[in-house]
């Protein structure tokens, strides 16, 4: 039995149907995918699921007290102050124990009593091990100061403070519309062990591959108003879509010729329908439909022409750039060469965007100097998107820019030819920027940036709500570019494909180059720490001349569940350590680094501590 469905589901928008009769169902523990191109439906359709939206006809049903959690593409906190009113439901008692106990330990003059009563509560409902979590989740999400005004936060802030509510609140069933938006991999890495964990049931529209493979099951592909499944990871789905395509293409142009001989038919018979056969009438009708099935030229065409390069492309020397005394940069260089594939990897905030604001010249440098060569032509893909008028056409946003585009090889094309390139039909070319959805707005402004025919193409999150399709013409565009590509991305899929180097920002300035993709620096990466904990592992072990003891055959249940406890609270320490590292570069309060200091070294012992029990238990099992 389903635990989650539709029944005979339809819905509009702008008077086009998105998909009729529609049925979607999942059985509890499903970790499903949700794919299309941009524009078929996928976020209305979880928002329907999910509860926040009516459908125009049919039924969504439950089971029965079933909690749904849902994260939109761009979350609504109307009514809602502060992020301690956001995070601690009214409703939730242990919620509400937990952000009293909060408070009262944060306070210089608390109450003992109230804290030895809050503390007795918290244990009585087994709340201990929740309030940890929601710690956890908070301190990987980068959500700390609770008292902060949500107007405040920035677009990608409040989509991780939306993503962690949802995960404190622990549904039970996940409906999750690009989660990845906004988070660095590391904290994709974590997300992916916390979905896989359990029995969790998760409905997913993400553009990240490597995610999809890791979370999910199965795909579901939303396709001209009907689902297809296809089981196992994107690989086979990609196979199986394209045998599907085939056919249907196939079975189109079929429907097509003889549509045309029927027509023929149609307009020669008397108009009186009465005269006509209604059934080869009707049959008439459900070919024209058949007819309107996908062509072998329904994609996206990206051939763009690549300006001239010179040898000078660009040169940056001992450059250094700092924000309240906090060093983003410090002292880097670099020139830049022919065919240079360059991915920018760290952490939020650590330094990505102001190095591109830096290069196309929107931020100066403290210190040294950018020297930009007289060819080179930069394209710049910004993150947050173009500012488009909503009560603009669609045509003319492309003309703002040119009327007409020089394609290289294949000639001079109109503004209205590109957009079709694109696949914008005539209708949309000459409807509103504000009918159109946000991975279609993502599109026109991906081509906007082509039209300059850049050599020296900067990317910053290109797949944030781009789809499948267009993602992966893209990637074939970018492996024929010729020119210089930075690329700044969470997309770990798009950084092992189209780069070669990384250059790597730690929060502390310093920016490592890399010379391999994002796969290569992780295992190096993985294999360094491993060795290092061993290492640490050794020294800290006393050395101890004791009688031998007989060798332990088995292990208890206590100590099975000691172990696997072990595994997560290591590398939360690790975090901490981390995360404690990082502020200790943005702190300037001689007595707070102090602080800060002293509790990393505390921690560092409780680390080797805990590493060394590990391994002791690892040995009995």
């Amino acid at each position: 039995m389903s635990i989650l469905s539709t029944e005979k589901l339809s819905h509009s928008f702008h008077d086009r149907w998105l998909f009729r009769e529609l049925h979607f169902g999942m059985q509890a523990g499903d970790r499903i995918a949700l794919v299309g191109i941009n524009g078929t439906g996928k976020s209305t359709l979880l928002k329907i699921m999910a509860g926040v939206m009516d459908p125009d006809s049919g039924t969504v049903v439950s089971e029965r007290g079933i909690r749904v959690g849902y994260l939109p593409q761009e979350p609504d906190f109307a009514h809602l102050n502060t992020i301690e009113d956001f995070i601690y439901s009214a409703d939730n008692k242990q919620q509400q124990l937990i952000k009293d106990y909060e408070r009262l330990v944060e306070s210089d003059d608390y109450d003992v009593d109230e804290l030895g009563r809050i503390s007795d509560e918290l244990t009585a409902l087994n709340a201990w091990e929740y309030e940890h979590q929601i710690k956890t989740i908070l301190n990987r999400l980068q959500i700390s100061d609770f008292d902060k005004k949500i107007s405040s936060m920035s677009g990608g802030q409040q989509k991780r403070l939306a993503l962690a509510k949802l995960l404190i609140d622990e549904p039970d069933v996940y409906i999750l519309d690009e989660p990845t938006n906004h988070l660095d991999i590391e904290t994709i890495e974590w997300l992916e062990k916390l979905l896989t964990s359990g029995n969790k049931t998760v409905l997913i529209v993400s553009h990240d591959r490597y995610f999809l493979d890791h979370v999910c099951q199965e795909i579901r592909e939303l396709d001209r108003g009907e689902i297809f499944q296809y089981k196992g990871d994107y690989a086979n789905f990609v196979e199986k879509k394209a045998e599907r395509h085939l056919s249907q293409v196939a079975s189109a142009d079929k429907a097509r010729n003889l549509w045309k001989k029927e027509l023929e038919w149609m307009r020669r018979q008397p108009k009186a329908r009465g005269t006509k056969s209604k059934s080869r009438i009707e049959a008439f009708y459900d070919l024209q439909d058949k007819s309107k099935a996908p062509t072998e030229h329904d994609k996206v065409q990206l051939k763009m022409q690549t300006s001239r390069q010179g040898s000078k492309i660009m040169e940056i020397e001992a450059v250094s750039k700092s924000f309240k005394k906090s060093p983003i940069i410090s002292e880097f260089t670099y020139t830049f060469k022919k065919g240079d594939r360059i991915g920018l990897a760290g952490r939020n905030g650590s330094g990505k965007s102001t190095f591109l604001n830096l290069i196309t010249k929107a931020l100066e440098p403290d210190s040294g100097s950018i020297s930009t060569g007289e060819t080179t032509v930069i394209g710049y893909y910004k993150q947050g998107g173009l500012d488009f008028r909503e009560n603009q056409r669609v045509i003319d946003v492309v003309k703002d820019v040119a009327e007409h585009i020089d394609m290289g090889k294949d000639g001079i094309i109109t503004a209205s030819q590109l957009l079709t390139q694109f696949l914008f039909p005539p209708e949309k070319q000459f409807g509103m920027v504000s009918k159109l959805s946000g991975g279609e707005r993502k599109r026109l402004q991906l081509m906007r940036v082509l039209m300059l025919n850049p050599n020296f193409l900067i990317l910053d999150e290109p797949s944030n709500d781009l789809d499948m399709d267009t993602l992966n013409i893209l990637e074939d565009f970018l492996e024929r570019f010729t020119g210089v590509l930075l690329l700044v991305t969470h997309d770990r899929y798009l950084l092992d494909k189209l780069t070669d180097q990384l250059f790597i920002f730690d929060s502390s300035g310093f920016v490592n180059m890399y010379n391999g993709n994002y796969a290569d620096f992780k295992f190096e990466n993985d294999e360094k720490l491993k060795a290092e904990k061993v290492n640490k592992i050794k020294v800290s072990e006393p050395v101890v001349i004791a009688e031998a003891k007989p060798t332990k055959s088995k292990i208890s249940y206590k100590e099975q569940i000691e172990y696997n406890n072990l595994e997560t609270e290591i590398e939360q320490t690790e975090s901490e350590i981390t995360m404690l590292s990082d502020k200790l570069t943005q702190v300037t309060d001689h007595v707070e680094l102090s602080e800060i200091a002293q509790k990393i070294e505390d921690l560092k012992l409780e680390l080797d501590n805990k590493s060394a029990r590990w391994l002791e238990l690892a040995e009995l099992l």
